[in-house]
């Protein structure tokens, strides 16, 4: 049964495995719930390859530091050992480099343009108080000429 916050749930545990079938098994929803959500809800769709980046980065970090560990196994509470597939990793992370590229592309964009919009904003306020103030000083100009 789904969750009532299913989406949260679904996208945190996305970010934390890259993987849509266990964030789904999270959510308690199914994977054809959640692909026809990305495709019905834009929002969501972004918010999913949001996930999916920091999925990746996450998943490269962990890559980067089991190479130079040589950290290959994991041993779990009851003492069964995981091994961790390096090559398998490597085909995740190639796979989706793109993907991983875009959506980071997409959110340096989406800053960017705030960040100019914030910027125009403030310059037009200044030149608005400068018109102002220049109005102000003609005004004085004149009364002092007796205008």
């Amino acid at each position: 049964m789904a969750k009532k916050n299913w989406q949260a749930i679904f996208l945190n545990e996305l970010a934390e495995t890259s993987n849509v079938k266990a964030a789904a098994e999270a959510a308690g929803v199914s994977q054809s719930c959640v692909y026809k959500t990305r495709r019905d809800e834009p929002d969501f769709a972004r918010r999913w390859y949001e996930a999916l980046a920091a999925g990746y980065d996450n998943l490269e970090m962990e890559l980067l530091c089991r190479l130079r560990e040589g950290r290959l196994e994991d041993t779990d509470a009851e003492g069964n050992k995981r091994k961790f597939d390096i090559g398998t990793a490597f085909k995740c992370l190639a796979a989706h480099r793109e993907t991983v590229a875009r959506t980071k592309g997409r959110k340096t964009m989406e800053d960017e343009l705030a960040t100019m919009k914030a910027i125009n904003a403030k310059i037009d306020k200044i030149r608005e108080r400068q018109e102002r103030a220049a109005e102000l000083e003609a005004r004085r100009a004149r009364r002092a000429r007796g205008e």
